[in-house]
């Protein structure tokens, strides 16, 4: 059987779309130590070892009830999901050369004359009187531009797997802006309860130096010490409420530094936050992952991956442009004196008109873009491998700050029990006249300063191990996420 020319171009046209140009996209590796370098312990993990949730380890309703306010509200995350919006709409645009394009054009035109040219020569030869009457004509016109781009080299599939891929790694930014907030959230609770846990233990602090004070001022009127006893005392008292207003400012700060994060003026969470509260305790141990692990949950490891997915598609797009292009164009037109009968009037216009269209000189444009492509990729690549050396970096350092800390902490814990000691043993040595008042202020000083370093050192462990766990990229793994989830739009847009 011979087939037509039109026939020969469907079939020609259905076998090269096949053919995508480019190469096709693997996923990198890259070479990981088996484990990771600083000691660790497994923990008990959230519910069903899931770290998604990594901050109801704390078990604190209050952190809790804050990032879920948060990841809800926060406007960074707002903007995050915009984008996903937006690459979305982005998908479709790639998507649309791959359907015929139809558009629909109308005219009416409606012509008026005072006189009727050629009545007026038919009047001429026979001397008709209607020569020179006025004369109206309406002409109507439709029509239907048809026009169809066939994907020979697959540059279209090409653009559509980018748009694809660039979805994807707007997905996995939104999820690395939620790990990025709980972590901020999470410090910035924690500061709040140290500030708070420091201002606590300066009132009672100041409460014990007051009757210190007392006693010192009763012995000097007594005449068994001087009056520079009482003045040191008085200045060690001074000092430590000196140290009040900074840690309240700095409280302050962490309360409107919430607030901004869940959309809300600074003020907004003062009465809520004002009451003092423990600092969250950390759990023992801490969570172990492997490197593999650590890349399937770190998002930006994720989002660099698919950004290299699209350049790797980008490519292609600029190879599809050094070959020919097909499109197949159908331009039918009707036209009339009357709308009733348009359709069935007389037509003429262009159908199945295939045209072939072959870059032959660009000035070097066309393969300058592939190169220029081929870079972007390469850059890409390296951004990849970066965010993964700098994944590692992150929970080894985080690692080895828990650790530190850990012993630092435990350090202080024992400086701290023999210090209450010491100015336990001072202050009844001192009220027997054994030892002289210097005594007494550097073990109030020594106790003072170490209970402040052991607060800090705590709420320094707690905000190491909020660091772990965003450095293991807060539980996202590619498992659990819903490639198909919309994220809402807040405006109802």
């Amino acid at each position: 059987m011979r087939r037509g020319p039109a026939a020969m171009t469907v079939w020609a046209a259905a076998v090269l779309t096949a053919c995508n140009v480019g190469h096709d996209y693997r996923k990198p590796d890259i070479a990981l130590p088996a484990d990771f370098a600083e000691p660790h312990a497994s923990p008990p993990l959230p519910a069903g070892s899931d770290i998604s949730k990594w901050w109801t380890v704390f078990h604190d309703t209050k952190l809790d009830s804050l990032i879920a306010r948060a990841l809800a509200a926060n406007l960074d995350l707002q903007a995050a999901a915009s984008r996903v919006r937006q690459a979305r709409e982005q998908e479709i645009i790639a998507g649309a050369p791959e359907w015929p394009s139809l558009d629909v054009s109308g005219l009416g035109v409606n012509m008026h004359s005072n006189s009727n040219p050629l009545a007026a020569l038919a009047g001429g030869a026979g001397g008709s009187p209607a020569a020179g009457s006025p004369s109206n004509i309406k002409l109507y016109s439709l029509g239907l531009d048809a026009s169809w781009e066939i994907d020979l080299f697959g540059g279209t599939r090409r653009a559509m797997e980018a748009a694809h891929a660039n979805t994807e790694a707007a997905l996995w930014d939104l999820h690395d802006g939620e790990v990025a907030l709980t972590a901020e959230i999470a410090d910035d609770y924690i500061n709040l309860r140290a500030s708070q846990a420091r201002i606590a233990m300066l009132d009672s602090e100041i409460g014990d130096e007051l009757q210190l004070f007392g006693l010192v001022r009763d012995r000097a009127r007594a005449g068994f010490v001087t009056q520079l006893d009482v003045n040191q005392q008085r200045t060690l008292l001074e000092n430590a409420r000196a140290e009040i207003p900074p840690l309240q400012a700095q409280a302050d700060a962490m309360v409107h530094a919430i607030a901004v994060l869940l959309a809300q003026p600074p003020e907004s969470l003062a009465r809520e936050l004002e009451t003092a509260e423990p600092i969250p305790v950390t759990p023992p141990g801490l969570p172990a992952a492997l490197p593999a692990e650590l890349l399937r949950r770190r998002p930006d490891i994720r989002e660099a991956e698919r950004k290299l997915a699209a350049a790797t598609a980008d490519e292609g797009v600029a190879i599809a442009d050094l070959y020919p292009k097909l499109d197949l164009i159908g331009s039918p037109a009707f036209t009339g004196g009357m709308l009733s009968n348009l359709l069935s009037a007389s037509h003429f216009g262009t159908v199945g008109i295939a045209y072939v269209s072959w870059p032959i000189f660009e000035a070097g444009r066309l393969r300058a873009n592939i190169r220029a492509s081929k870079e972007a990729e390469l850059q890409a690549y390296f951004a990849w491998k970066k965010a993964v050396l700098g994944a590692l970096q992150d929970v080894e350092d985080a690692l080895a700050r828990y650790a530190d800390e850990k012993s630092h902490e435990r350090a202080l814990a024992a400086t701290e029990e023999a210090a209450a000691s010491s100015q336990t043993i001072a202050r009844q040595q001192y009220a027997t006249g054994l030892v002289t008042f210097v005594n007494v202020l550097t073990a109030e000083a020594t106790l003072l300063s170490t209970r402040d370093a052991l607060i800090q050192s705590r709420a320094a462990l707690t905000e190491d191990l909020s660091t772990i766990y965003k450095a293991l990229g807060g539980g996202w793994d590619e498992a659990s996420v819903d490639w198909e989830r919309h994220p809402p739009d807040p405006e109802n847009k």
